[in-house]
């Protein structure tokens, strides 16, 4: 790896994050069934106004996703998914310029369309494995890429979760994936890593990765974090889907102190007064 500093990442177009403070990353999941708003945002007008309403409330990113990737979701088509968000990213572009766009793909046509629509980063679960052709696209777009580990495809991907050292694993993992990408012709400075909570993992894999996210930092990549209403908290405090915004916030604030520079969020405002509030008292 070539020892980038890892407070900065750049994107496409010319767009570049500072990530030495918090960002946050604003969800919009243009689908029917994912598995905190699946419906809601499920026309091109709704979910345009939901982004606004998200970078009102303080969103650094907004990422849009057309395929459900919670455990044991099945894929939709290669069409379907790119009908969803394609004309989504194009406005949110158009009405919000200065707010960068993801993706949320693991498919290369997918990608292709978003960023041609004005999308300039590429939020991606299967770290380049589900698709070839993604790669290909990261290679000569150069987009910001998020990194992600997961263990096989959605639908299977909790079967049956086994790590020597989920930690280690997790760290070996992302040094050949970001060799592969640097490699491939994507510089390391578009990339940042997350450790797929959630993804292949149990409660005990969860847990152990945000105890020591800081281990993470040896990579010399901020550290982007997928913790919104995850079961985890279910499991930890049993709390249901619709009631685990303050545990999303208070966990984001903890992990920020561990390292944690892009949280992708479904409430933007509450994340936002906690990592403020962390901030104001690490001070």
């Amino acid at each position: 790896m070539t020892g980038n500093t890892p407070g900065r990442w750049r994107l496409a177009g010319g767009w570049e994050i500072d990530c030495a403070a918090d960002r946050i990353a604003g969800i919009i999941n243009v689908t029917p069934d994912s598995f905190y708003d699946g419906g809601r945002h499920d026309s091109v007008a709704a979910a345009v106004a939901y982004g606004r309403e998200l970078a009102r409330d303080g969103a650094d990113i907004l990422d849009v996703g057309g395929e459900s990737t919670r455990p044991g979701a099945g894929p939709v088509s290669a069409a379907a998914e790119q009908d969803r968000v394609v004309p989504v990213i194009a406005e949110l572009a158009r009405v919000l310029p200065d707010v960068p766009i993801s993706v949320d793909t693991y498919r290369g046509s997918c990608a292709e369309a978003a960023l041609a629509a004005g999308a300039v980063i590429v939020n991606d679960v299967s770290a380049c494995a589900f698709d070839p052709a993604l790669l290909e696209i990261l290679a000569a777009r150069k987009p910001g890429y998020v990194l992600m580990h997961s263990l096989g495809r959605p639908d299977v991907m909790q079967r049956d979760p086994r790590y020597v050292d989920v930690v280690a694993d997790i760290l070996a993992f992302f040094e050949d994936r970001l060799n592969l990408l640097v490699k491939a012709g994507l510089p390391e400075d578009r990339v940042v890593v997350d450790p797929g909570i959630g993804f292949g993992k149990r409660p005990e894999h969860n847990l152990a990765i945000l105890r020591r996210l800081d281990a993470f930092a040896c990579l010399g990549r901020p550290v982007y974090l997928g913790l919104s209403n995850k079961s985890l908290f279910g499991a930890l405090l049993d709390l249901p889907v619709e009631q685990r915004n303050q545990a999303t916030a208070v966990a984001s604030a903890l992990c920020s102190a561990k390292g944690a520079r892009i949280h992708r969020v479904h409430d933007v405002a509450g994340v936002k007064m906690a990592l403020r509030l962390a901030a104001s008292l690490a001070a």
